[in-house]
């Protein structure tokens, strides 16, 4: 009551919210005890206010974010807006959605699910569960996406979120779009989405031309260059250039005499993806092969990112090593980075176990501070200091060795691996020596939540990319505690500090006992790319044998600066990004607010988008008068661009103005004003569309290029500001020329079919005579693929509009016409008592003649369907 006595105002809600937390709180507190038989902490507590007031809550695993997540959702879902809870994968994001759905559902909140596939779902209570760790899905029901959206908390993934937003900008009707306004959004697990998943933007994209047979010639061709000879590989920035010898031995493979000059550089751009394919990309490390087709490894998460492709044809240089389909190119339609998706968000906070070593990136990029939550209980861990080896079998000995130890006496242990390849390893090794386990990657991750839950239990050995599983509690058997609580292992040092303490965060949950130990060695890719060989010299001079470890501080230090080296460097590549993408974003919010706002205004009887369009169309005849001032004949040249072969008395801009008026206020009359709204709709959104698309070739095209600049001494930023501004003044100058140069051309597709059942229609029609006076050269013109047109100036394409979608905005009566399968839909227009024009074709249509003619045929001609009849007597009336 009090929210809605702010009459939407945001700032009044907002402190209306600050002053009711309490409240709003106890009650959750108290429902949850109800439903759930738990009650928040006091340290839930104080998390759940530190996510109400925009900021990421550094809490343990373990320390239940799930349900302090519930505090803040259900006090801003008061507000009506909306709520977001964002998840790293689909199966959180049902079984957390579903788990606190009972609570929301007691409280008398609407809760929604969002999965990828389309699949989308609404709590519905149907059966009881004792606790939220059981819920099985029987309490969702299949809805709309709409519908889930229009829940007052709505659970999802990132990429989800993202890609409906994405495609709510490239919909057709206000009616087809999904997502309400970006109002507060919890971000779960928010180092990995706001982080290390922000590497990658969300793209939606096309197939474009077909891909040549180049990339098979490169894959073959490339694995016969020599490292260090033909190329060099630096794997600290995972780069690989060619030598001379390289480039000179490709040209003789190749039979060409400049390889720069060939194929307008075609082969060159083969020639460096097919050199990064690989040199750079491994198997089972950065990708697998899964049913003939090629899926990217996250490098972080160890998770398979379904439906990602790497771009410039990366992707299809991978598919050409391995041997399956070359998928064909694709071209950017709609793309947004997470950074920019989450930055529109009027409140964003978030929630994870490790985030206060990248405190300064979550300030800088999302304004966002990082607040450390207390454990409810004290942690008892013991983490061990780091086990270092000369080689990577003596490590991989030694973790045997250890793991031997703990499955004798029952202590469950978890191993963690950096990837895929690692993870098989240490499986064979454990297979080897006969020691049963669970083995959990990206190749399984569909069990990852059911395997990790059971890693807790007594003797369970879980080997595990190190973030699977994530989300997902590791509860201790019975008799574990006893033996020691969870055992962590940890293969090898990840380049992120983050990473290695999610892995030694899963033991010791509330006040559990537990362990940790890193087992490293120098061949590992940390030690070997940050100053390993100097270790190794020193380790060579001791004489230590391979696996004899060290455990020294210094060393242990070195690791560490290493990681805070690699640390810096990946934060300043992605702020790079982000300086680059806000540039992008900018140009994104304009033209979507832009399209948004003709969706909104096309569907009624609203004459705005008209007296817009009109708007445009003045604008450009007073530049074309204007430019060609002495030239009489290129100003009716140019002005016949916009209203086709007609004759052309008054060239002032006055006269011009008002012509095009009556030229639009004829094509109204003949389609009738609702009609007319749709094709404007159809004419502005097609051309935004089609010119936005060439818009992001472009924009990609000129920052591969602009980094060119700094050997000039400018700052390749600077310059890209400037010439993407430039850019854009030319894209919205050439929408509005596009519109302008279409809009006059449209005709309403009609199509004669089989008769059909005709219903009245409500409809002032203007002289029959004028409706019915369409010539067979029109009739011809008229017969469109359905592709709608080409909105791009100069091309010479007339544009034709399905007339499917321009019926809609004819009055009718409830019954709907049955219409055959063809590509367009009669539209009838008459009056209460004349023929439609369908019933004036299917007249001749009905004695089986066929209209063949193209030439322009008179009123008083001899109808060309062979009737004998005069035109105006027979097709023409």
């Amino acid at each position: 009551k009090k929210i809605a006595e702010a009459g939407g105002e945001l700032e009044r809600e907002k402190q209306i919210l600050d002053d009711i937390a309490p409240e709003a709180f106890a009650v959750v507190r108290e429902a949850t005890k109800r439903v759930w038989g738990e009650r928040q902490f006091d340290v839930q507590i104080i998390g759940g206010l530190v996510l109400h007031e925009g900021k990421i809550a550094e809490m343990k695993t373990g320390e239940g974010k799930t349900i302090v997540a519930t505090l803040p959702l259900y006090l801003n879902a008061l507000t009506g807006r909306g709520v977001h809870l964002v998840t790293v994968n689909d199966y959180l994001s049902k079984h957390q959605g579903e788990g606190m759905g009972e609570v929301y559902n007691f409280l008398g909140m609407s809760v929604g699910v969002i999965q990828s596939n389309q699949e989308t779902y609404k709590f519905q209570k149907t059966k009881s569960f004792k606790h939220y760790s059981e819920c099985d899905g029987s309490n969702l029901t299949p809805c709309s996406r709409k519908e889930a959206y229009a829940c007052d908390i709505t659970y999802g993934t990132n990429n989800e979120f993202g890609f409906d937003y994405l495609r709510d900008n490239m919909a057709p009707t206000v009616e087809a779009c999904v997502q309400r306004e970006l109002f507060f959004a919890i971000v779960d697990e928010v180092d990995s989405i706001l982080i290390d998943e922000a590497r990658t933007p969300l793209i939606i994209s096309s197939a474009a031309e077909e891909s040549g047979g180049l990339y098979a010639q490169f894959a073959a061709l490339v694995p016969k260059l020599s490292e260090a000879t033909d190329y060099t590989l630096n794997e600290k920035d995972r780069a690989v250039y060619l030598t001379d010898e390289g480039i000179k031995k490709m040209e003789k493979m190749l039979g060409v005499e400049n390889i720069y000059e060939a194929s307008g550089g075609t082969m060159v751009h083969h020639l460096e993806q097919a050199l990064k394919a690989h040199a750079l990309f491994k198997k089972d490390r950065d990708y697998v092969v899964r049913e003939g087709e090629i899926i990217i490894v996250d490098e972080f998460t160890g998770r398979l990112m379904i439906g990602r492709r790497y771009s410039e044809g990366l992707h299809q240089a991978i598919e050409a090593k391995e041997g399956v389909e070359v998928k064909r190119e694709s071209q950017t339609l709609a793309t947004v980075s997470f950074q920019n998706l989450f930055r529109m968000y009027k409140k964003l906070s978030g929630m994870t176990g490790t985030a206060a070593t990248e405190a300064e990136e979550f300030f800088k990029i999302y304004s966002l501070d990082v607040v450390e939550i207390p454990t409810n209980k004290p942690v008892v861990r013991a983490d061990h200091e780091d086990k270092i080896y000369k080689t990577e079998s003596g490590k991989y000995a030694a973790v045997v060795e250890d793991v031997k130890v703990c499955n004798e006496k029952g202590q469950p242990v978890l191993i963690g691996t950096v990837s895929v390849e690692k993870n098989e390893h240490v499986s064979k090794l454990l297979k080897k020596a006969g020691i049963k386990h669970e083995i959990l990657n990206a190749k399984n991750h569909e069990r990852e939540a059911k395997i990790i839950a059971k890693a807790g239990l007594k003797g369970a050995i879980t080997v595990a990319t190190n973030m699977a599983g994530r989300g997902t509690d590791i509860r201790l058997g019975e008799g574990v505690r006893e033996v020691g609580g969870l055992h962590v292992i940890g293969t090898e040092r990840h380049e992120a500090r983050r990473i290695d303490n999610q892995l030694r965060g899963r033991a010791g949950r509330q006040g559990d006992p537990g362990s940790s130990q890193f087992y490293v060695s120098l061949d590992d890719d940390l030690m070997r790319i940050f100053g390993g060989e100097r270790i190794k010299l020193m380790m060579d001079r001791l004489g230590l044998p391979d696996d004899q470890p060290i455990e020294n501080r210094m060393i242990s230090k070195s690791i560490e600066s290493a990681q805070r080296k690699v640390e810096g460097y990946n934060f300043d590549t992605r702020k790079h990004l982000v300086d680059y993408d806000d540039v992008m974003n900018k140009h994104r919010e304009v033209i979507y607010r832009k399209r948004r706002r003709i969706l909104e205004l096309s569907g009624s009887s609203d004459l705005t988008i008209k007296e817009e369009i009109l708007g445009i169309v003045y604008d450009q005849l007073t530049a074309i008068v204007n430019r060609n001032i002495e030239d009489k004949e290129k100003t009716i040249s140019e002005v016949k661009t916009i209203f086709g072969d007609i004759k052309i008395s008054d060239l002032s801009i006055d006269g011009l103005n008002k012509l095009a008026e009556e030229i639009y206020d004829e094509r109204e009359a003949r389609y009738t004003p609702e009609v007319m709204r749709n094709i404007e709709r159809a004419v502005y959104l097609r051309t935004i569309d089609t010119l936005w698309v060439e818009h992001l070739t472009t924009m990609d095209e000129l920052r591969e290029g602009i980094g060119l600049r700094g050997y000039g001494q400018r700052d390749p930023l600077v310059e890209y500001k400037a010439e993407a501004y430039r850019l854009f003044e030319g894209l919205i100058a050439a929408i509005e020329s596009s519109v302008a140069r279409v809009i006059y051309k449209v005709e309403v597709q009609v199509q004669p079919t089989a008769p059909i059942v005709r219903r009245p229609l409500e409809y002032h029609a203007p002289d029959p005579d004028t409706v019915g006076n369409t010539s067979t050269e029109e009739l011809e013109n008229l017969k469109t693929d359905g592709q709608g047109y080409s909105g791009a100036e100069g091309r010479g394409k007339e544009l034709a509009v399905n007339s499917n979608r321009l019926s809609d905005g004819l009055k009718t009566d409830n019954r709907q016409p049955t219409t055959d399968n063809r590509s367009g839909v009669t539209t009838t227009i008459r009056g209460p008592k004349e023929r439609s024009v369908h019933e004036r074709m299917m007249e001749s249509a009905g004695k089986q003649h066929t209209i063949k003619s193209t030439k322009k045929v008179g009123r008083n001609d001899p109808c060309p369907c062979g009737s004998g009849k005069k035109y105006k007597k027979c097709c023409g009336r």
